[in-house]
């Protein structure tokens, strides 16, 4: 071989090692990074890593069926993971980078009269329905504290006129919202609501203020499935599966 030639081959193969030895180190640096971050996703820019999300559809401290006959599992199921997850994720959307993202149920209810309607409806929808399911159990006999039971008595005569007082509201209210027991500065208040709507909300000082320690769902949806259109009829089942021990909880702490 002539030293031409030699020189070409050579150079040839010094070539051929720097560049193996380049694919070598790729090849390392890429695993150390597949190892780090498996899905490939780029990892320098902050606003592409996903947010969580700040509102979860809760689960039920009970199976759909665990409040049979009463309230009917394909009802509850519906309810549940149906309507009250639309809600859920409505409200995310409706908060998704706007200057409320991040505040709590409470902090939102207290202005809601300044927000859109899509936050007023679905995070008065999560907010109900996240206390509606606590204020259920399957467990029969539950009661009211002593001190709960004396405010009943000294604002409604006895117990058998709060459930009638509370019924009327039920059932008085036209079309969709909710019935409500509040705990206020002058005593227990029975009210209804349209729609989505509670009693924390600012809207509702004048008409539904106050701190709910129960409320009733009159929502079709609640209970059509089972009672279609006898609404009184479905007030009534609520007295069986309503945890009074809950209820007592939130008149005694005040939250």
């Amino acid at each position: 071989m002539n030293r031409r030639k030699w020189l070409k081959a050579a150079g040839s193969y010094t070539a051929g090692l720097m560049a193996l030895g380049f694919s070598i180190r790729s090849f390392a640096q890429t695993a150390d990074s597949d190892s780090a971050n498996p899905m490939g996703l780029a990892t320098s820019s902050e606003h592409l890593k996903p947010k969580p999300m700040p509102f979860e559809l809760p689960a039920l401290p009970y199976a759909y069926n665990a409040l049979e006959p009463h309230f009917d599992a394909m009802t509850m199921e519906i309810h549940h993971s149906k309507h009250h997850a639309a809600y859920v994720n409505n409200l995310n959307a409706a908060l998704l980078g706007t200057p409320n993202e991040g505040k709590s149920l409470e902090e939102l209810m207290a202005i809601v009269s300044t927000l859109p309607a899509a936050v007023r409806n679905n995070g008065g929808g999560h907010f109900n329905h996240s206390l509606f399911w606590t204020l259920l159990t399957p467990q029969a006999g539950t009661k009211p504290s002593a001190s709960l039971e004396a405010a009943i008595t000294e604002a409604f005569g006895n117990m058998d006129g709060f459930k009638e007082q509370f019924a009327k509201a039920a059932m008085s209210r036209f079309g969709s919202g909710w019935a409500w027991l509040c705990r206020t500065e002058n005593g227990l208040k029975i009210c209804s609501t349209a729609n989505q709507d509670n009693p924390l909300m600012d809207t509702e000082k004048a008409n539904c203020g106050g701190y709910p320690l129960l409320g009733l769902d009159v929502w079709e949806h609640s209970y059509y499935l089972k009672y279609q259109n006898r609404r009184a009829d479905y007030v009534t089942a609520f007295w069986n599966v309503l945890n009074w021990e809950l209820v007592s909880d939130r008149y005694e702490s005040g939250q």
